[in-house]
């Protein structure tokens, strides 16, 4: 897919050259400017042509240089620049490309020189726009419009060999976090009645084979066999059998000391009989996002091969009603032998994973990152555009934050405080309820999961606000984002070169 080129960049041939625009207006602007001899300045000073962070702007050449169309990708101040705004600025032109169904184009490196970012980092970025920006969604109507035209060729056209590798290595880094999130994108998008705990338990499956994971997929006997019982409550009122999945790719030259990433799979929530309201029951097809994530997270795990130990887990179900269905003010004994008070059916996510932090417990796991569309109280407090983290080591989240950082996937830490802690161990019948209140809903409802987790280092993170867009943007189009993701995938990247 991508081709380097030691080539001066007005003369490579294609269809679309991305040229990087900087308002310090020097070096590769000088030479594509004589080449247009110098209209390219009297269209900047008419403000046609503009550095402004994310505007895109496209010039038919009539052949004044190899390719048939230059799209100039505003970038802003030299030194202002950061991975996420190139990130998004790229994103833009990809998607410009998409539209106008390019499948040939390059890059102009020598409009991206002397950046307050290294090579590695800067393609990388770009490498994620790739992925992400274009990215449609799967529709079942019986009359598709036209297919959307892949980007199937992108040469990096540099006058200076030196920067190939850490250029490349960086785009396929990028190209696969991208589609990392992807993945969890189409799985989110799936209707439930489409992707049960079974489908999805094949899926990974399907990954598994696809990287060389070892797999473990566990059944309902198996399940109650482990006294699953947190996970097997949410069961109860489905017709459809629960799994947990458990997916392992070793990156060291020994198992052990694990990093866990446990993501909620509840593949549809009508809250049981705590019934969910006619309108917030539609969209709870999005409720497996953090299984998702999960996923798409070890699918480019497989594809990166980091060094690193990394353990996914997953309890999947549907949570459904019926005369078997589990009630308020049942108690469940749940794998860590913990009793629960249930008080809410539709707080049925972090019973799941209860079960499952417990297993990757039982597993060795030495850090665990739990995911999960676990709460409305988090949209709340934090809208649509930030995870809520919570957690119980300071230094973990401090990686987790850094790995956020460098994904422009924006995360902020809720307090958890020994008060939380205790709320959520206030039952008269239990050890634990799971629903103490509305007030702080989304801190207790991470506290709960914490009680499981207990001394392992540990991060929540609730993704219920930034699952799902709105609206279409600059990295991808309306619904699933596929969030956390390749932010996952970096703390696992992080990790293995400490």
């Amino acid at each position: 897919m991508y081709e380097f080129k030691q080539t001066e960049f007005t003369k490579v041939e294609t269809e679309a050259l991305l040229f990087g625009i900087f308002m310090e207006k020097e070096g590769a602007f000088q030479t594509i400017d004589d080449a247009f001899d110098g209209q390219l300045k009297e269209l900047y000073e008419s403000r046609d042509l503009s550095h402004e962070s994310g505007r895109v702007m496209k010039l038919h050449t009539f052949g004044k240089t190899g390719a048939k169309r230059i799209f100039f990708v505003g970038l802003g101040k030299r030194e202002e620049l950061t991975k996420h705004s190139l990130r998004k600025a790229f994103g833009k032109a990809f998607k410009q490309l998409a539209k106008e169904h390019i499948e040939k184009a390059a890059v102009a490196v020598d409009s991206l020189t002397d950046l307050p970012l290294t090579d590695l980092e800067a393609f990388e970025a770009i490498g994620e726009a790739h992925a992400l920006a274009p990215f449609t969604l799967n529709t079942y109507h019986t009359k598709k419009s036209r297919p959307a035209i892949e980007l199937t060729e992108l040469v990096i056209a540099s006058s200076n060999r030196e920067r190939e590798e850490q250029i490349l290595k960086g785009l396929e880094t990028g190209f696969a976090l991208g589609e990392g999130a992807n993945v969890a994108r189409r799985l989110v998008n799936t209707p439930g009645n489409l992707l049960t705990a079974t489908d999805l338990a094949e899926f990974a499956q399907e990954v598994a084979e696809k990287h060389g994971f070892e797999i473990d997929i566990l059944d309902k006997e198996e399940i109650e066999s482990l006294g699953m019982g947190a996970l097997l409550a949410v069961n109860q009122g489905s017709d459809e059998p629960p799994k947990l999945i458990v997916m392992r790719y070793q990156g060291r030259d020994s198992w052990e000391n694990p990093l866990a990433l446990v993501g909620k799979g509840i593949t549809f929530d009508t809250g049981g009989y705590s019934l969910k309201g006619k309108d917030n029951i539609v969209g709870m097809k999005m409720d497996m996002g953090g299984a998702a994530a999960t996923i798409g997270a070890m699918d480019a795990i497989g594809a990166i091969k980091p060094s690193a130990n990394v353990m996914a887990v997953i309890p999947a179900t549907d949570n459904m009603i019926s005369g078997n269905a589990y009630k308020p003010d049942d108690v469940i004994v749940s794998m860590s032998g913990k009793t629960i008070e249930v008080r809410n059916t539709d707080a049925e996510g972090r019973l799941a994973l209860a079960d499952a932090v417990t297993y990757a417990k039982s597993k060795g796991a030495a850090k665990i990152i739990d995911i999960a569309t676990l709460t409305g109280g988090v949209v709340v407090a934090l809208g649509n555009h930030v995870t809520g983290a919570m957690t119980n080591d300071q230094e973990w989240l401090a990686s987790v934050q850094q790995a956020a950082d460098e994904t422009g996937e924006m995360i902020w830490q809720l307090p958890y405080f020994d008060h939380y802690k205790k709320e959520v161990r206030t039952s008269h019948i239990a050890d634990l309820n799971n629903s103490p209140g509305r007030g702080g809903h989304a801190i207790l409802a991470g506290a709960f999961v914490g009680d499981f987790a207990e001394d392992t280092p540990w991060v929540h993170l609730d993704i219920a606000g930034t699952a799902m867009a709105s609206s279409e943007h600059d990295l991808g189009p309306k619904g699933p984002t596929g969030v956390m993701a390749r932010t996952l995938v970096k703390v696992v990247m992080n990790e293995a070169v400490k």
